[in-house]
């Protein structure tokens, strides 16, 4: 584990690695609590659960619309000329809905339609940048991958914390305002940075499936809409265990115990270099995942499901740290940041199913069924790609046959791997 902190902090010292982390992070972090935020900034204008949950969900469909689209857009036009202004725009929406409040529904819908569908994809932007700001090199890049993985879970951890905080020493307008502005800074600081500002995308097929096209890619957005649904599902459970065996305390240690289980096993993942190909690895890491969901459904006492927690979240971090690696092996060349936007896209899309799925379950099934449908989900994600072994046994044509030799100049990386190159 030493030697992989010691690799952790290789990257952390590479030239602006730091701050295109920190800096995608904090520009992420109005989605990251939006759905909190715009709950608890619709209670306090006197709205029902009701109109917070639906101005919610209008917030995660339009987001999962507008990522592959900016994502594309980054790809043709370069990182500056799209991050910062859709930051803006996103920042904007949710001004008019904190300044106008929900008096009038049509203007409140509007505002968090903007907000979402013009949230920058800084996420597949970020990876985007990794092979550039860390000399191409495979083992480097990989880590990064895993550590980027690492931060997104503090930061669903912290950031709820963070809106907290400001509702309670200013008011659930204000923490719209704040974590806005947040994250346009954010995106600032990112795309300001020497490495966004001379990424470009190596030039592309144009087609109309963007980076659609590719086969493998397809197999693995459809393995992870059931990843996504597994984790969307365990919130809800998750709340109706607590209801039944003592309150919010309860739902907090465990959802806890899931951010930490994710943050041991990506910091262990990221801590070494795997042989072989990542299509085979993601299969065994699926199948773990999909493994410590079933002991769920035994819903044992707050001890035990506190552990349970942390076991079932072990594997989520290094799967998506792995996907990360098979996205860019199968992505079409120049469509890298729209494929890296798909994949947070269909994984968000499976979590929202996955949340509207497991409230009739646990209705109708008890505890005990919410967390079958995560389980179900984590199996499914595996069958998925088990079925397409074949397809992502073969990286995809535009990534694999042109970018060895732009984007890998120092022959150290596995072929397929094509983010993009310096102009």
């Amino acid at each position: 584990m030493g030697a992989g902190v010691s690799g952790y902090m290789d990257i952390l010292k590479a030239p602006h690695a730091a701050r295109l982390l920190t800096g995608t992070l904090v520009g992420r972090l109005p989605n990251g609590v939006a759905h909190i935020a715009i709950v608890l900034f619709t209670r306090a204008e006197g709205g029902s659960y009701t109109l917070a949950g639906a101005l919610a969900a209008v917030y995660g469909l339009t987001t999962a619309a507008g990522q592959p689209l900016l994502g594309r857009m980054v790809d043709l036009y370069g990182q500056p000329r799209v991050q910062l202004p859709a930051a803006v725009l996103s920042a904007l929406g949710m001004a008019v809905l904190a300044a106008a409040g929900i008096d009038s529904l049509a203007l409140a819908y509007a505002a968090v339609a903007v907000a979402g569908f013009f949230t920058p994809p800084l996420e597949g932007g970020l990876r985007a940048l990794w092979p550039d700001v860390l000399g191409h090199r495979q083992d480097r890049v990989h880590r990064a991958y895993a550590m980027d993985a690492i931060a997104q879970e503090v930061m669903f951890t912290v950031g709820p914390l963070l809106v907290t905080l400001l509702v309670w020493l200013m008011s659930p307008a204000a923490a719209l305002l704040v974590v806005n502005a947040l994250g346009v800074l954010g995106a600032l600081s990112v795309v300001v940075s020497g490495p966004s500002r001379a990424w470009r995308s190596a030039p592309r097929e144009a087609h109309w499936l963007g980076a659609l096209r590719a086969p493998g890619l397809l197999a693995l957005l459809g393995s992870f809409f059931f990843v996504g649904l597994a984790l969307g599902s365990i919130t809800v459970a998750a709340f109706a265990y607590a209801d039944d065996r003592g309150g919010d305390a309860v739902y907090g240690w465990f959802m806890a115990a899931l951010g930490l289980g994710a943050l041991i096993g990506g910091a262990a993942y990221g801590a070494r270099d795997w042989a072989g190909a990542p299509e085979r690895r993601l299969r065994v890491i699926t199948g773990l995942l999909a493994l410590g969901y079933l002991p769920l459904m035994l819903t044992p006492g707050v001890p035990a499901m506190t552990a349970l927690g942390v076991v079932s979240g072990l594997f989520l971090a290094p799967a998506i740290a792995c996907a990360f690696i098979v996205v860019d092996r199968h992505a079409p060349r120049g469509t890298v940041t729209e494929a890296f936007s798909w994949l947070v896209t269909t994984f968000g899309v499976g979590a929202a199913v996955g949340t509207a799925a497991a409230g009739p379950a646990v209705q109708f099934g008890g505890t005990t069924a919410g967390f079958a449908v995560a389980a179900c989900g984590g199996v499914v994600a595996l069958l998925v790609l088990l079925a397409t072994g074949r397809v992502l046994a073969a990286p995809g044509h535009g990534a694999h046959d042109a970018s060895t030799d732009e984007n890998d100049r120092s022959g150290a990386v596995e072929p397929g791997f094509s983010s993009g190159h310096r102009a």
